[in-house]
């Protein structure tokens, strides 16, 4: 059967374009690829089948206005842009795709790390003022306590790597079985236990009530003077004015972000006026390879839910959705 997408993007990684063409299904993308009213006005016009959902909203007004809707597929996992509650009242599983962009956001998470410690971009602004600054300024990771807080497939990669540098590392994550062995690895069962023996603490885990601003002024104050934070996971598991004070005190010495509370960062954020802080536009999942990947898993996902009305169990993060199937508008 020929299936109707959305893709709320401007475009689809090549791999998820050939598995919907070759299944007969009509795609539309967006042309503002952040604009949330482009999205309520095509799924009102629209009975689309799936919505694969990139990082503009996907509100509870476009999901309603879009009764035809059966299944939504997060290209990545981070689910924080849609009204999953929405979804569920309707009876529509949100799914994700999990791992398949975890080794270039693994990649990203070290870049930063070692871009922030190594305070490149303040070096590269002095080369670009026409100024030959050989400053001392900077750190080695060699030797340094590498802190995760999530310590699933992205984590796991980002130790491995640290691993290799030099570094020791310790995690705190409660979703993992009590049981599950990580030799050479330290895990703390209390996210406060984590924060005093990271000497660069990078954020793994999603945004929930018990996430949510976890890296604010109490907790930042736990840290070793002079630590780092790199943040390739959600902009909001950081309280950022907590942040700028704490790098304009020199508490904590460098930063790497990728992900920020308001996307794209406002013109006249504080962030952008400080040397010592790397930022990237949310782009750790953004290599062609991972697109592909994560386009390719979102639209089989889409496709066999279609289809065969199943999932995997890991991917889908509103199960209770089955409890509504008999929703009705």
């Amino acid at each position: 059967m020929a299936y109707k997408f959305l893709m709320t993007a401007s475009t689809l990684g090549a791999a998820g374009q050939q598995l919907l063409i070759d299944a007969g299904c009509h795609v539309d993308y967006l042309t503002e690829s952040q604009d949330a009213n482009e999205v309520e006005q095509k799924m009102a016009a629209t009975a689309y089948d799936a919505v694969i959902s990139r990082t503009v909203t996907l509100s509870e007004h476009a999901i309603s206005a879009c009764p035809s809707l059966k299944v939504i597929c997060k290209h990545g996992v981070g689910v924080t842009n849609i009204d999953v509650n929405a979804a569920t009242q309707r009876g529509i599983p949100v799914l994700t795709t999990p791992a398949t962009n975890a080794q270039s956001v693994a990649e990203l998470t070290i870049g930063l790390m070692l871009a922030a410690s190594r305070h490149l971009h303040f070096f590269q602004h002095e080369i670009l003022q026409n100024r030959w600054t050989r400053s001392s300024v900077g750190a080695e990771l060699y030797g340094k306590r590498l802190g995760l807080v999530g310590f699933g497939e992205i984590g796991q990669r980002v130790a491995h790597i640290a691993q290799a540098i030099g570094m020791t590392v310790s995690f705190f994550d409660p979703g993992l079985p009590d049981d599950a062995q990580h030799p050479n690895i330290t895990r703390l069962h209390q996210f406060e236990d984590l924060l005093p023996v990271s000497d660069v603490l990078s954020l793994h885990c999603p945004v929930n009530h018990a996430t949510r601003k976890m890296l604010n002024q109490a907790t930042l104050a736990r840290l070793p003077q002079q630590a780092v934070v790199i943040n390739t996971s959600r902009g909001e598991l950081i309280d950022e004015s907590a942040l700028i004070a704490a790098l304009h005190s020199g508490a904590v010495a460098a930063a790497g972000l990728d992900t920020f509370a308001v996307e794209p960062l406002p013109a006249d954020h504080p962030f952008r006026t400080f040397k010592n802080l790397i930022l990237t536009p949310h782009i750790g999942g953004s290599t062609q390879a991972a697109l592909d990947a994560v386009a390719c898993s979102a639209a089989q996902q889409c496709l066999t839910y279609l289809d065969q009305q199943t999932f995997a169990p890991r991917a889908c993060i509103n199960p209770d959705f089955q409890k509504n199937k008999e929703f009705t508008l």
